[in-house]
């Protein structure tokens, strides 16, 4: 769902009714699946930890406080009750 979102976004698709619908869809399922314990791995500003996220890519880091810090998150990670069934695919500072 996430994908079809951003591929509707990034080709301008014009149809407005589509996105709404697949947004609120998306919503739905995502309540639905929290509520029975599937949860995102948060990325943004948080440091790398192998135990949650999967580095695709390092890149030099400017300032010394933003090495091992993560840069952009590439794909959603997930657990289920804790437990990591999908990791976060990042790329992160070096």
């Amino acid at each position: 769902m996430e994908r079809a979102i951003a591929f509707n976004e990034k080709n301008q698709m014009d149809d407005v009714s589509v996105k709404e619908g697949l947004t609120l869809i998306l919503q739905k399922l995502k309540t639905m699946l929290k509520q029975k314990g599937l949860a995102e791995i948060k990325t943004e500003n948080e440091p790398f930890s192998t135990d949650f996220h999967e580095a695709i890519s390092t890149v030099p880091a400017e300032k010394e406080e933003d090495k091992g810090k993560i840069l952009e998150e590439i794909q959603k990670g997930y657990t289920l009750n804790d437990k990591v069934i999908r990791f976060s695919k990042v790329i992160i500072y070096q």
